[in-house]
């Protein structure tokens, strides 16, 4: 699959609305510069240098719909605190927050510690978590669940962001599938989970990276394409799923159909990956826009490989534009 078949289908990302449901993280990095080695413990001293905080999670998938080109509904839950507030004022302009749920709960937040020299590049060497884990309450629940309803009648693509807060659940799932069934809008859904991998069935795509399938099957894949075939056809039966699409990080991906010879496909770009932190919704996001478009599964599979290898080579929580994501298939394809 060559160019001139990948890139009309980045041209036709414009316009097409993806709903984002899932959870919503603050993604906050804190820059510090290495002074010395403490007396206290053998630990860094650090000087601050700054802090960003980027949204996270379906945030970061939502923007990422974005920044390709398309449109994105946010359906998720932000507290009223401080790193809510920040979080919602950076989504991309394309992303409409109007299905966002307030609640008097913090805002998960994942703190990401990052150091450096002056002539070096900053290395994480600490993640932080708060509230990240927490229950929703039957109040939010049903708030949100209204409003993705509400929000998927204007969808051409709907993408499940679920990151094990309890938020996004296979129950809510089959409940949009029968609502857009009965609407007639019959549009695909696509799950992107940490957790549940063999709970979400009956879908277009799941995107699982390997370390999930192993998870989910409780096995150890590493290089062994024959265990990867029969794992990753054992998810495709077991979740009854259009396609699985299993990221392999320098491997590449893996793209399982029912019917047709498993699509491996080799990583694009280099293997001195930079950061891999929210590539994951970034490949989801793509996927999303490209069979939103009309794309299919190998199509879709194929530009997600290309964003997938172009958000790594950035820093922290990132997004790849049209532009750079055309750029990379004309260069390469």
């Amino acid at each position: 699959m060559d160019s001139a078949q990948l890139l009309p289908l980045t041209d036709a990302f414009g316009g097409r609305r993806v709903v984002v449901l899932g959870d919503l993280v603050a993604d906050e990095f804190v820059y510090g510069r290495v002074a010395r080695v403490s007396r206290e413990a053998p630990v860094l001293i650090l000087e601050y240098d700054s802090t960003e905080i980027v949204p996270g999670g379906a945030g970061n998938a939502a923007n990422n719909v974005a920044a390709l080109g398309g449109a994105a509904t946010l359906v998720s839950v932000v507290g009223g605190d401080e790193p809510g507030r920040r979080v919602v004022a950076a989504l991309h302009r394309r992303v409409d927050s109007r299905h966002m749920v307030r609640t008097g709960a913090p805002t998960p937040i994942k703190t990401r510690i990052l150091a450096g020299g002056v002539h070096s590049a900053k290395q994480q060497v600490v993640r932080i978590d708060r509230a990240v884990a927490r229950g929703i309450d039957p109040k939010t629940r049903k708030a949100v669940e209204r409003a993705a309803l509400a929000a998927v009648r204007r969808a051409d693509a709907v993408l499940v962001s679920d990151y094990g807060s309890g938020l996004a659940t296979p129950r809510l799932v089959r409940a949009l599938t029968v609502h857009l069934r009965r609407a007639g809008r019959p549009v695909p859904i696509l799950v992107d989970t940490r957790h549940r991998l063999l709970d979400y069935t009956g879908l277009a795509i799941s995107t699982p990276n390997q370390s999930e399938v192993e998870q989910a099957l409780g096995l150890r894949i590493g290089d062994n394409l024959r265990l990867l075939e029969r794992a990753g056809r054992e998810i495709l039966e077991r979740t009854r799923m259009q396609a699985v699409l299993v990221t392999r990080g320098s491997h590449g991906m893996s793209l399982f159909l029912p019917t047709a010879p498993t699509v491996h496909i080799p990583i694009f770009g280099t293997e001195s990956i930079v950061d891999v932190t929210g590539a994951g919704d970034t490949v989801v996001s793509t996927v999303a826009l490209a069979l939103a478009a009309g794309g299919s599964f190998e199509a879709a599979a194929r530009l997600a490989n290309y964003a997938g290898g172009l958000v790594v080579m950035k820093r922290g929580t990132a997004t790849v534009s049209g532009d750079e994501l055309r750029a990379a298939i004309r260069a390469h394809g």
